[in-house]
């Protein structure tokens, strides 16, 4: 959907918010309108569209924050969840990798509930300052409590989901009386309601967010888990915090940019940029700028595959990757005449990002996942919360960077992405979509900032995507159709394996960006391959 704008009531600057799902941009915008900090719209707008989009994300999944307070370094939460203490290569003999869906793939804590009760402690330091206090949860859970009880509508892609995954998960403890109707797949238009999981937000509201890992929701959870045949346990939830972490960080001739150390792939999306930044000159058409880019992917995944992992394990500091000599080094072996020989091994994921700024110009960007299309498709049935599947990136391989082990973390696709640009603009911005997370990243920021496209522009056109998706097991080079109409022929010539999909194609992810002015305006917009909307509130 296009850029929906107002005017409102005098403050120092507007105020913005952009996420996938037009109810949850709603949500942000309500909470902001009503003087809530871009922390509080954001962990309300992370409860809708946990409702709304839930085969993309909800309370069971994993959450990353990035944070901007103006005139000071960006902070990180990593919201990540650990591996059960009983997540062992023992426990999965007789496998030869770990499952994907059903209780075996559900073996890490779900960090997103704790994510959003730490970044709400950001929010409350921030409102202490004025002897103010965050809004209670029950204002902020309110949209979501009332979505799950009296319903939303199904939207094509939770359709396209479903049918994706019917026979995966339709015997999968939960999943069928949950997502289902009467066993059979819901239509787009048909209203879901998600009745249980609004007594479990109406439960968090009350007794507040610690429930979900203290209290009498971890409890209930711990014994759906272990019945569904998953290896958590009570233990796990109550050893499990969210954790405040420095970003990485790279400074380019446009400003500094911003995203999530391991175990995340941040160290792919800023060295993509990193290294356009030094050869984006020697471009001089549309095709250029995806070639290039398309040859910046392609050494950031090789390093990105080579060192990250669990933060305990990592064999060097990934900032080190991001200095002069190794980037130089990886410039050498890129060509603007001739692509580079690929595949490689990619990742998938499913994943919402979002983006807000309040009135006092503080900012989000974050990024909430299930991993897979709903997850392990495991759903507490006394709960009604659907548990990620991200531990199926371990290997049992004894070895592996990614060799599963008690209270480690997995790779993980997921990186918001930040940038504070030499001309005072700040922007939030990212996308869902695995392995083309960082692309689309680097494609619309690269389209706004160096080559100079309104915003939702450099959201809306034709993309491109190396690698696997959402959705989608290939590992060539995909290009949207009203993309490849100007540069396919020319990308072929160069070496590069392409297939040519639909314009518009949600496999390309649902991008988004919120754009801070130094004069207090702002721009926000989001990808009409979503069912989004971006809204901007002007102040005079």
């Amino acid at each position: 959907m296009s850029i929906f704008q107002e005017n409102i009531a005098v403050k120092k600057n507007d105020i913005a918010f952009t996420a996938p799902h037009f109810k949850a941009t709603e949500t942000g915008r309500k909470i902001l309108e009503q003087g809530g900090t871009a922390i509080e719209a954001m962990v309300a707008a992370a409860a809708t569209i946990a409702v709304v989009y839930p085969h993309m994300n909800g309370l069971g999944g994993d959450g990353f924050w990035l944070i901007s307070e103006p005139g000071k370094t960006p902070i990180g939460i990593d919201a990540s969840g650990k591996a059960a203490e009983l997540a062992t290569l023992e426990f999965y003999c007789g496998h030869d990798s770990i499952p994907v869906r059903g209780g075996k793939a559900a073996l890490t804590m779900a960090g997103a509930v704790a994510g959003w009760q730490e970044a709400l402690a950001v929010s409350q330091a921030w409102q202490a300052v004025s002897n103010a206090q965050n809004m209670p949860l029950t204002s902020l859970l309110e949209d979501a409590i009332q979505l799950a009880k009296n319903g939303s509508d199904v939207t094509k892609t939770y359709v396209d989901a479903s049918k994706k995954t019917f026979a995966d998960l339709v015997s999968v403890q939960g999943f069928a009386s949950t997502f289902l109707k009467q066993g059979s797949l819901y239509e787009q238009g048909n209203t879901l309601t998600l009745p249980v999981l609004a007594q479990t937000l109406e439960q968090l509201a009350e007794k507040g967010l610690n429930d979900f890992y203290q209290g009498d929701i971890a409890t209930r959870l711990a014994k759906d888990l272990a019945k569904s045949g998953s290896p958590i346990r009570l233990a796990d939830f109550k050893s499990y915090q969210a954790k405040r972490v420095t970003p990485l960080q790279v400074k380019t001739s446009v400003g500094s940019l911003y995203n999530l150390p391991a175990p995340t792939q941040g160290i792919a999306s800023l060295l993509i940029l990193a290294l356009y930044d030094k050869l984006y000159t020697q471009g001089k058409s549309v095709t250029d700028m995806a070639h290039l880019l398309i040859e910046c992917t392609k050494q950031a995944f090789i390093a990105r595959n080579e060192y990250v992992t669990d933060e305990s394990r990592l064999a060097m500091d990934l900032a080190s990757l991001l200095e002069e000599e190794p980037l130089e080094k990886m410039c050498h072996e890129i060509s603007l005449e001739r692509a580079q020989v690929w595949p490689h091994h990619a990742k998938q994921g499913d994943t919402i990002w979002m983006g807000a700024c309040d009135s006092e110009g503080r900012m989000v960007s974050y990024i909430q996942s299930l991993y897979w299309e709903f997850g392990s498709g495991v759903v507490s049935p006394s709960t009604g919360i659907v548990w990620n599947n991200r531990g199926s990136s371990f290997s049992l391989q004894k070895g592996s960077l990614q060799e599963l082990g008690p209270n480690l973390k997995p790779f993980h696709t997921l990186n918001p992405a930040f940038a504070e640009l030499n001309d005072g603009r700040r922007m939030s911005y990212g996308t869902m979509g695995g392995e083309g997370q960082p692309q689309t990243q680097a494609a619309l920021f690269s389209r706004y900032v160096y080559h100079q496209l309104p915003l939702d522009q450099a959201i809306s056109e034709g993309r491109w995507l190396l690698g696997r998706t959402w959705g989608d097991v290939s590992h060539n080079l995909k290009i949207e159709r009203d993309f490849a109409d100007i540069a396919a022929e020319e990308l072929v010539k160069r070496g590069h394996d392409l297939v040519i999909v639909d314009s518009c194609n949600e496999l390309m992810g649902h991008a988004g960006a919120v754009v801070l002015h130094q004069d207090g305006h702002t721009d926000a917009a989001t990808d009409p391959r979503s069912d989004g909307l971006a809204i901007v509130s002007r102040f005079h």
